[in-house]
């Protein structure tokens, strides 16, 4: 068993020879724009492996992961902006600098005292200026279903929330009305509807926030349990020579429910 240090040298010398003239072409070919979805893709993919708690897929998506890491810092590497070795020196100082409860002599009462001294070492010692608003602090860049919880976290962290859940479900309640009103006029304005759903799903963002679920894990969980059910349909579709459409809706139905009742704790629809 090699140690973490020669295990990474491994890759890094890996990366490097793929990165090579003589290398691989697809490899070489590759930017670190180029390789921005793939980065969101493996992140999702391990997110996966981790909810389905098998340690060897888990173990090979973050290898996908930490290879995809050490390519687009190589590659910057490889301009002369910075090194590899210089990315992991960064963030050890910055986990040593954020963490003086642990490597220093402060104190801390609870992981809010350590988020509080996140935000003023931000400012004090890295020289981080403050931003016009709190939500500056979100990426832009990020899923538009991720922005809109990292959003909400905060704003409740500064004192704007809701005080119970039962609040946000009215409010989505509230919302879905709107939508229909949308539905209720002699011409869909598409613009407006897409305002009022884009308000919805950010209201039941805001309840798997509250509820302390991540809605990007909860959707993901949704899609896999849709697509094991669809694949069921499919297959008894193929065994009784149906074909999927719509005059068969009823059929498929049928058999939609029976793949919920294979599955274990009984999920409803």
């Amino acid at each position: 068993m090699k140690t973490e240090s020669d295990a990474f040298k491994g890759l890094y010398d890996i990366v490097a020879r793929l990165r090579a003239p003589d290398g691989c072409p697809w490899d070489r070919e590759q930017t670190p724009s180029t390789l921005r979805g793939d980065l969101i893709e493996e992140t999702y993919e391990c997110v996966e492996a981790i909810d389905e708690q098998k340690p060897e897929h888990i173990k090979e998506e973050l290898g996908d992961i930490f290879l995809l890491a050490t390519m687009i810092s190589y590659m910057h590497e490889q301009e002369g902006l910075f090194s590899v070795s210089e990315v992991l020196e960064t963030i050890s100082k910055k986990l040593v600098r954020r963490h003086p409860h642990v490597f220093g002599d402060a104190k801390v009462n609870g992981s809010g005292e350590v988020l509080q001294n996140w935000a003023k070492i931000k400012v004090e010692q890295e020289g981080r200026a403050p931003k016009d608003s709190a939500l500056d602090d979100v990426s832009k860049a990020l899923p538009p279903l991720d922005r809109a919880y990292k959003l909400q976290k905060k704003a409740a962290k500064l004192g704007f929330d809701w005080d119970t859940p039962a609040g946000i479900l009215a409010k989505i309640q509230e919302e879905l009305v709107e939508v229909q009103d949308e539905f209720g006029v002699e011409r869909i304005d598409c613009p407006a509807l897409e305002a009022e759903l884009g308000d919805v799903l950010f209201t039941v963002i805001n309840l798997c926030r509250f509820l302390k679920v991540e809605p990007s894990v909860a959707l993901q969980r949704a899609n896999i349990k849709f697509t094991h059910r669809f694949k069921y349909i499919e297959k008894k579709m193929k065994e009784t020579a149906q074909e999927m459409k719509k005059e068969n809706s009823a059929v498929m139905e049928t058999f939609w429910q029976e793949a919920k009742g294979d599955e274990s704790g009984q999920e409803t629809r």
